[in-house]
């Protein structure tokens, strides 16, 4: 697999698009007014405790108040008890850990979503290049990604630096690590950086938390560039373009001193064209908006997002290539499973994906669809999850790890005539409903006229199809109607003015 990165930026929004052999997978978007808060760390106070709901609500700065489940609140475990990650002992109650007007250090680790406030945790992380550090924990935990005969040997070594570290600071440093992928080949002077690192970036947060008001920002979390550097780049990343100079310039400070290996792979684009051309990737965002999605053979997909799941159809369109039905039903499965798996990464869905995939009726056909299906969400940095097989109606669920907001919702919004809902009413019922507003304003007023303002679609049809109707009610109520078409209106939209 062939890896190259595209980074375009304007002072008012940055955009990377992950390229994966000439297709696009990923899109990010970071605008600076809209900066997500996943990561940042804050000196919250506690607003609203909700023992019925187990949870609290946390004033952060923000215009809605987060939320603090009580799964997300860090306890210290009793001697001789797993580490917290591992302990599956019930939680005790929310009004016993937190109390309304109490100054709690929080870190979010989901964007405010829709009317959601943002959610929190009191398990403090911060990234690093290579390690997590975990500053209230003790304990050095392994990325499931790296080979396990190199787990023990990098958790010994990690702890080796650890301890050295603390006792070179006077036995004052604590804290554990989760070591990530990144630090599978790594060197004891390049841990030893890190540890110092997140060490020293801890230490500045706490001295800002006893300096600060509740509600103040403590640290936030790196740009989306330098996050292509931390949680993007890998092995597979042949190159990193970014289309201003200036910017170039500071993320190779950032890399140089943080991340030299991805550094290196940086470099800038002065092409002619804009970066973003080069792949297509505008028309690529547009496309990632819509709800139909086209497969090569002819099948295409239906792609709707509601707030509490999206939900995915499968269809066979044109496509007639194989030599049976059984066998087209098949090849466009096997095409849709490889373009969802693209989909879901390209438009960010989260939550519960519902996939209706067409039926099949080998299960030889339904256990190879969903091993290709499988196969192309490994290569998803996300998590996500398929069942086992498909419900007794042929449906799949996936469920993919919800962070931040979906591409639909960071670029568009509801449609202010349909509120949403993808259709409007005709301009037949509209007209309807504007008879039935005159009879019902005549039972109650006696004006001498009345005024229909509305769309010039359903003014025409009032004057055409509809005008025996419209001389029927004026003869029954004994007042003239007249008509004005005004176009700034929507179809929906009209006003019956009495005079």
């Amino acid at each position: 697999m062939q890896q190259e990165i595209l980074i375009n930026y304007t002072p008012q929004e940055t955009r990377v698009a992950v390229v994966e052999n000439g297709a696009v997978q990923e899109l990010h978007v970071e605008r600076a007014l809209e900066r997500g808060q996943v990561g940042d760390i804050y000196l919250g106070k506690v607003v609203r405790v909700l023992p019925g709901m187990q949870s609290a609500f946390i004033d952060i700065g923000a215009q809605r108040t987060a939320f603090l489940h009580v799964a997300d609140v860090w306890q210290p475990p009793a001697a001789g008890e797993a580490p917290a990650a591992q302990r599956s002992a019930p939680q005790r109650p929310i009004e016993k850990l937190v109390f309304e007007g109490q100054a709690l250090m929080v870190q979010v680790i989901k964007d405010a979503i829709g009317a959601k406030g943002a959610r929190l945790s009191t398990q403090i992380s911060i990234a690093g290049r290579m390690l997590v550090f975990l500053p209230q924990e003790a304990h050095v935990g392994i990325s499931q990604k790296i080979a396990p005969a190199q787990r023990e040997s990098l958790r010994q070594r990690v702890q080796a630096l650890a301890q050295q570290a603390a006792l070179e600071s006077g036995g004052r440093a604590r804290g554990g690590f989760i070591v990530r992928t990144n630090a599978e080949d790594a060197d004891d002077a390049a841990l030893a950086e890190d540890i110092a690192y997140l060490r020293k970036t801890w230490a500045c947060i706490r001295e800002a938390a006893s300096r600060t008001p509740p509600g103040a920002l403590l640290r936030q979390d790196l740009c989306l560039m330098q996050r292509v550097l931390r949680d993007m780049a890998g092995e597979h990343t042949q190159g990193i373009r970014i289309d201003s100079q200036e910017q170039l310039q500071r993320l190779l400070r950032f890399g140089n001193e943080f991340m030299p290996q991805a550094a290196r792979l940086l470099s800038h684009y002065s092409g002619e064209r804009p970066i973003f051309d080069l792949y297509g990737i505008d028309e690529e965002i547009t496309r990632a908006l819509g709800r139909r999605v086209e497969l090569k053979s002819g099948g295409y997909l239906v792609i709707d997002q509601t707030e509490a799941l999206t939900t995915i159809d499968v269809n066979t369109g044109a496509f007639t290539g194989a030599r049976n039905f059984g066998e087209t039903i098949f090849k466009t499965n096997l095409e849709a499973a490889q373009a969802i798996a693209r989909q879901l990464r390209l438009r960010n869905l989260g939550g519960i994906i519902i996939v209706d995939f067409i039926d099949m009726a080998t299960p030889e056909h339904q256990q190879a669809v969903l091993a290709e299906l499988r196969r192309q969400l490994a290569r998803d940095r996300v998590k996500t999850t398929a069942a086992d097989g498909f419900s007794p109606l042929g449906l799949l669920e996936l469920t993919r790890k919800r962070t931040r907001e979906s591409l639909a919702q960071m670029l568009s919004q509801p449609c202010p005539l349909c509120q949403g809902s993808g259709r409007v009413r005709t301009a037949r019922t509209v007209a309807y409903d504007i008879l039935r507003e005159i009879l019902r304003e005549a039972h109650q007023f006696n004006p001498r006229e009345f005024r229909i303002v509305a769309h010039p679609a359903v003014i025409a049809l009032l004057q055409d199809e509809e005008s025996q109707h419209l001389a029927s009610l004026s003869d029954h109520i004994g007042k003239p109607i007249s008509l004005q078409a005004e176009s700034s209106l929507g179809l929906e939209s009209f006003d019956v003015a009495l005079s």
